[in-house]
């Protein structure tokens, strides 16, 4: 009797070509590759319909489990086992169910994703992030200084996930002004010693542009132990992973039964998660792309061209978390759609968006990108306020901004028979001026965080300047 040999250990590799070959730990910690890429696992580990079933009765911790222990084989089982067990719980995120699906009426379901400390999707990656990193830097008995980038919600999450962890430092840009009153409370009024907020003078994506920046200064990375919590971090993207697979469990009853999400995104990071599940082979028919009206996603799913806007053609929205004109985590799917070509993907985005701004597929590698799924649709202000309205008054339920684009998306979407998972990105209270606009409501306040607008802030307005960011680094750390 003859036995499959066991499967290669999966490895990781930059989409540019480089540093091929590496564990889960390895990449943990940095962010982007050496030569400016994103790092990926050289395949993606296929789930069939037997093991889908068995999943059916898993606890959302179990479920995370399960996941990542396909995609990590470095960590200890057991290591990994507690560290899941500690992140989703209903102490931090309020129910036992973690991420509870909603009927919204017409085939329409809202999987709830923002219970957590920070009110956003965001804490579901964040806080596992915050674990595993102080994990390993346990282990390995190292220290670690995060730089990251937000348009709203990544920031307060990582900075919650990681205030007081043990070797963390957090060093977080922002576009000054640009975030939503509730969410420059959330960031700028804690104090912790380890956390730094810089309010950089441009857009979110001069703050997104700095951090590569920085990070492609290998040097003064490694010099200053530089690692980063954006969805360029591939154990980020993973964590998303799960909640597409326990999203497709709860709203199905059959192995083979597909459904559909609508993802509110910018950069590109939350439904990316939601390609990486459907290539394990979660059955998901559509992925539907909802924008606003910064819509350079929905002009490339609709035409092939990725067109980067300038800071003067970004608008300035409702849903300020999407207002985004370079996806920067973008680069993945773009991989998988020229076949894992690192040379073409390297003149795409190494090239192409730097020296003219954007590119257009070949026709035939925009009919390979269609065969992933994906759709998209635009959204605006008004008619954020009309779906915010709507949802309130059919369900009594407040939704944000930003969860708004996604139903108003997801609504020309819909198929027979397909059920449409809308993934909800924050919690109304974080945008509770336009709530009350759309519905005469204003959100309640969560207990823990009443008052948090009126505590003492700190921040440091800085150019829009990679110097100036490296030598505020450099003025905190110790080398």
């Amino acid at each position: 009797m003859t036995t499959s040999p066991p499967p290669a250990p999966l490895r990781y590799l930059s989409t540019r070509g480089e540093d091929a070959g590496r564990r889960f730990s390895e990449i943990l910690l940095e962010g982007l590759a050496p030569d400016g890429g994103l790092y990926m696992p050289d395949r993606y580990p296929r789930v069939d319909a037997g093991t889908l079933r068995s999943w059916r009765s898993l606890s959302y911790a179990e479920l995370a489990e399960a996941v990542l222990g396909l995609y990590v084989d470095d960590i200890p089982p057991r290591d990994l086992r507690d560290i899941v067990a500690r992140t989703y719980t209903a102490e931090i995120f309020g129910t036992e169910e973690i991420t509870p699906l909603e009927p919204l009426g017409d085939g329409l379901l809202l999987q709830g994703l923002s219970n957590g400390p920070t009110l956003a999707f965001k804490d579901m990656a964040m806080q596992l992030l915050g674990n595993l990193f102080e994990y390993e830097l346990g282990r390995r008995g190292e220290t670690l200084n995060i730089l990251g980038a937000t348009s709203g919600d990544t920031g307060s999450a990582a900075e919650y996930a990681m205030r007081g962890k043990a070797g963390i430092s957090v060093f977080m840009l922002s576009p000054n002004g640009r975030m939503s009153p509730f969410q420059q409370a959330q960031m700028f009024t804690l104090q912790d010693p380890n956390i730094h907020n810089l309010c950089v003078e441009g857009v979110f994506d001069d703050c997104q542009d700095i951090v590569k920046a920085v990070s492609g200064d290998l040097e003064f990375k490694r010099r200053m132990r530089i690692g980063t919590v954006n969805s360029i971090n591939w154990a980020r993207l993973l964590a998303q992973v799960v909640y597409y697979v326990r999203g497709w469990l709860r709203a199905t009853d059959r192995d083979d039964q597909e459904v559909s999400f609508t993802v509110p995104s910018g950069n590109f990071g939350n439904i990316c998660a939601g390609h990486v599940a459907r290539m394990m082979g979660v059955p998901i028919r559509r992925l539907v792309t909802a924008t606003n009206e910064n819509d350079v996603l929905d002009e490339f799913f609709r035409t092939g061209t990725y067109r980067v806007r300038g800071a003067a053609e970004t608008h300035e929205t409702s849903s300020p978390s999407m207002d985004i004109s370079k996806a920067s985590n973008f680069e993945r799917f773009v991989f998988d759609v020229v076949d894992r070509d690192p040379g073409r993907t390297r003149h795409l985005f190494g090239h192409a968006v730097t020296a003219d701004g954007g590119f257009t597929l070949t026709p035939a590698e925009f009919a390979r990108g269609a065969a992933f799924g994906f759709s998209s649709g635009r959204s605006t202000h008004a008619d954020r306020l009309a779906t915010i309205a709507a949802v309130h008054r059919g369900t009594g339920r407040l939704i944000d901004t930003h969860t708004a684009d996604g139903v108003r998306v997801a609504r020309d979407h819909t198929e027979p028979g397909v059920p449409m998972i809308v993934l909800e990105t924050a919690q109304a209270v974080k945008f509770a001026d336009v709530v009350r606009e759309a519905t005469g409501v204003t959100p309640p306040m969560p207990a823990p965080l009443a008052g948090i607008e009126s505590l003492p802030r700190r921040c440091e307005v800085v150019p829009a300047d990679a110097e100036v960011i490296k030598s505020r680094i450099a003025g905190y750390v110790r080398p």
